[in-house]
């Protein structure tokens, strides 16, 4: 088997150019971890990626067949008719001698009936049946390959791992975006609980003439509004669940178990930029697919450069029966033979190929630079979106508060007439849009931390 550079290119072009993520952090919940845990069992991409590597390792199976003797049973069996023929006049040449022979010494002990040579070249009813050996003592093809081969399979199992931990990272914020819908729904429920008390109250204002009909249908325009902000929110929350499961190889519309803890202890991030940019560099598989495939290239250009010096040297053998007729009677023959195959010149098919291999090795290790730069970026870059998510947090956080304390009191006035139906509407819609935002900044602060941690590879 002979490996070109084509195939450890292959391995080092699964890595996107833009970087694959890394693992997802601990999720702190026994719900989570066990999602995670039967994703990883049951995902289709991950499978395909174990059949690849299965297919990698036959490849390695084959290599190392190779060390072996190779033994074959080859019988074969021969008709003729026509064709080209040896034509020799034997009999013409030597039976007239031998007769003046015979006559010189007065006896019969020469034979004088020899028969012309006439013989099809093709044999006619012959056969060749024997077994074959074929051993190499000495093959740069085969030592090296079956090294190449090893290190593409190391690096196609570190492409695993790549998907693995994208998949836990996936598995993770699809969950915490199923959460979050669940969030938003509980808050339009609550808002439209509390539109529908307004119409309620708005009806026993008319009722008693204190306030006019346009307030009883403005409280229900605005009910109408929530259902239909209720009815975009139920989708989603379908939604994000079909994803999830998807994700499990499950039923589309397999229940979700909930964990509401994970949105109420919120993770914090206190580590120091440059040590967690180290961490990544010693911890990214995708670094290590990338060193499988430059060892595997530098195996090649080991390779092209003991083919061009170090000839190969083999042993071998055949033993069997050849003869015209399956009579097997003295027909046995055995014949033994070692071989030595050196390529002194082939119009520098081999110096083209050193270089072809070096190119790959130099290309291989421009690539190993430009990954581990990207990876540094991705760190930053996750490092500052957590830092900036959580300072959202906690301005929705105060944005919420204020906004439910001026609520209140607008409540308060309205009920004792004291406030307009359009400050109460408005300041109910701020408090309801600063709910929705406070839960969608805590579950962004869940997926920018696993972020972080996918681009350092925590937990690998």
């Amino acid at each position: 088997m002979r490996l070109s550079y084509k195939h450890i290119r292959y391995l080092s072009l699964l890595i996107p150019f833009s970087v694959v993520a890394q693992p997802a952090p601990s999720s702190q919940s026994t719900i989570l971890d066990g999602y995670v845990r039967e994703g990883l069992a049951n995902n289709l991409a991950l499978r395909q990626e174990s059949l690849e590597i299965s297919r990698v390792t036959e490849s390695l199976n084959q290599a190392k067949s190779l060390f072996y003797p190779r033994i074959a049973f080859n019988p074969t069996y021969s008709l003729a008719a026509g064709g080209r023929r040896l034509e020799f006049p034997v009999g013409d040449l030597l039976n007239p001698a031998y007769k003046t022979l015979n006559q010189l010494i007065g006896a019969d002990k020469f034979p004088t009936n020899i028969e012309n040579v006439n013989q099809l070249l093709a044999p006619n009813n012959f056969h060749d049946t024997k077994f074959t050996v074929q051993y190499s003592i000495f093959n740069t093809d085969i030592q090296y390959n079956y090294l190449i081969q090893k290190q593409l399979v190391s690096a196609q199992e570190a492409r695993k791992r790549v998907v693995e931990n994208e998949l836990r990272y996936n598995i993770a914020t699809a969950y915490y975006q199923y959460l979050q819908t669940l969030d938003a729904i509980r808050i339009f429920e609550n808002s439209r609980q509390l539109l529908t008390g307004l119409a309620r109250l708005n009806e026993k204002f008319v009722s008693n003439n204190v306030a006019t009909k346009e307030v009883v249908t403005s409280a229900r325009y605005e009910i109408s509004k929530v259902d239909q902000q209720l009815a975009v929110a139920q989708k989603n929350r379908e939604a994000a669940r079909a994803y999830f499961n998807f994700l499990l190889n499950r039923e589309l519309t397999t229940a979700v178990d909930v964990d509401s803890t994970l949105t109420k202890i919120l993770p914090e991030s206190k580590e120091n930029l440059t040590e967690l940019q180290q961490t990544a560099l010693h911890s990214r598989q995708e670094l290590n697919q990338l060193g499988g495939s430059l060892q595997a290239a530098q195996t090649l250009v080991k390779l092209n450069e003991a083919n061009a010096k170090i000839p190969n040297v083999y042993v071998g053998g055949n033993a069997g029966f050849q003869g015209y007729g399956y009579t097997f009677q003295n027909q046995a023959y055995m014949v033994a033979q070692v071989g030595l195959q050196w390529d002194l010149f082939r119009g520098y098919e081999k110096r083209s190929k050193i270089q072809q291999a070096k190119i790959q090795t130099n290309a291989l290790q421009t690539r190993m630079a430009e990954v581990q730069r990207q990876i540094q970026l991705q760190v930053l870059q996750a490092y500052y979106d957590l830092n900036a998510a959580t300072e959202s947090l906690a301005a929705t956080q105060s944005g919420m508060v204020n906004a439910d304390q001026t609520f209140r009191v607008i409540d308060s006035k309205y009920r004792n007439g004291q406030s307009l139906l359009i400050e109460y509407l408005r300041y109910q819609n701020d408090q309801l849009t600063a709910q929705l935002q406070h839960s969608l900044a805590r579950t962004d602060v869940l997926v920018k931390r696993a972020a972080l941690d996918r681009a350092v590879a925590v937990g690998q």
